[in-house]
């Protein structure tokens, strides 16, 4: 049977029931009071579908609320196809794909994408790799900056003026990606020292700035690209690289467009996809899962939805 033919994805009311088991697993938890097991769902015609009344102090709410889905005028099981539909295509499915499938608006569509994209996003600040591993590092150009000059001279190279994405993989592991301002010592150094536990075995190209940065780590191997060599032994960049193939087969091939300060909320989620992919154990309805599970205590308002980015740039 298609994913797609499940109940909860045709009707809001089992989309209610399929939330609740995700987010409640112990029994309804109200977003007020915090009590656990103490709410009561409300019955009737006219009442609104997974409406709740907690017990302890008398409010009303319903799993969505204190989410990234809270105060969305989308039928929830509408929002439940797009999550895994998001879930679900490798090189992600664009708004106007999504606004055509689900039969609401284009910028509904946008924001929803959006709101999705948040709850992909991994809070996790532990460290990658450890004893034995292997992570890779590497970065790439991502399309021009804001005010960038619209043809840019050839003295400029390929960098200047250009969006800079940092992508850290341990090998059979996870990736997470990060936009930097350039690809500095300081820059990338904080980034990598910050994210990667230092008994991990280090990959990366020959540039200047991994030298130093190298040192931190039980041990730091290089290939040199501009010499024809991509593998030495162990040594090589390619599981990174093959990250950015599908990363930017995916913004140029469906997304066309993005600007600067949304491109965060995009490599979160070609991290969420490739760090939750077929090859780990997790399959598009476990995928979808883990997503839904990501919504809680994060909120995202349409007039506001780069003040994350903001917020880490400051």
């Amino acid at each position: 049977m298609s994913m797609l033919t499940k109940p909860y994805f045709h009707d809001e009311a089992k989309a209610y029931e399929h939330l609740e088991a995700v987010l409640w697993p112990n029994g309804p938890v109200c977003p007020h009071c915090g009590v656990i097991g103490a709410s009561t769902k409300l019955q009737g015609e006219s009442t609104r579908p997974g409406l709740y009344k907690c017990n302890a102090c008398r409010k009303q709410h319903r799993v969505t609320v204190g989410t990234v889905f809270e105060s969305a005028h989308i039928p929830l099981n509408k929002m439940l196809q797009a999550v895994y539909l998001m879930s679900a295509s490798k090189k992600g499915i664009s708004a106007h794909q999504m606004h055509r499938t689900l039969g609401v608006t284009y910028k509904s569509a946008w924001f929803l994408c959006h709101r999705i994209r948040e709850a992909m996003r991994d809070g996790s600040l532990a460290p990658m790799g450890g004893a034995g591993q292997i992570v890779e590092v590497d970065e790439t150009p991502m399309g021009k900056q804001e005010g960038a000059p619209k043809h840019l001279r050839p003295e400029y190279g390929g960098w200047n003026f250009r969006n800079i994405v940092v992508t850290l993989v341990e090998r059979g592991g996870p990736a997470r990606s990060f936009h930097v301002d350039n690809r500095t010592i300081a820059e990338l150094g904080k980034i990598i020292r910050e994210n990667i536990h230092r008994e991990t075995r280090l990959m990366t190209d020959d540039w200047i700035a991994y030298k130093s940065i190298g040192a931190h780590f039980a041990s730091h191997e290089t290939v040199k690209h501009a010499d024809d060599e991509y593998v030495r032994g162990d040594a090589y960049t390619n599981t990174v690289e093959g990250y950015y193939s599908i990363f930017k087969r995916g913004m140029k091939g469906v997304y066309q467009h993005c600007k600067e300060k949304h491109l965060h909320r995009y490599l979160a989620e070609f991290d969420f996809r490739y760090s939750n992919r077929i090859r780990l154990g997790v399959g598009d309805e476990e995928r979808a899962t883990r997503a839904l599970k990501g919504i809680q205590g994060k909120r995202l308002t349409y007039r506001e939805p780069s003040a994350a980015w903001r917020a880490s740039a400051s």
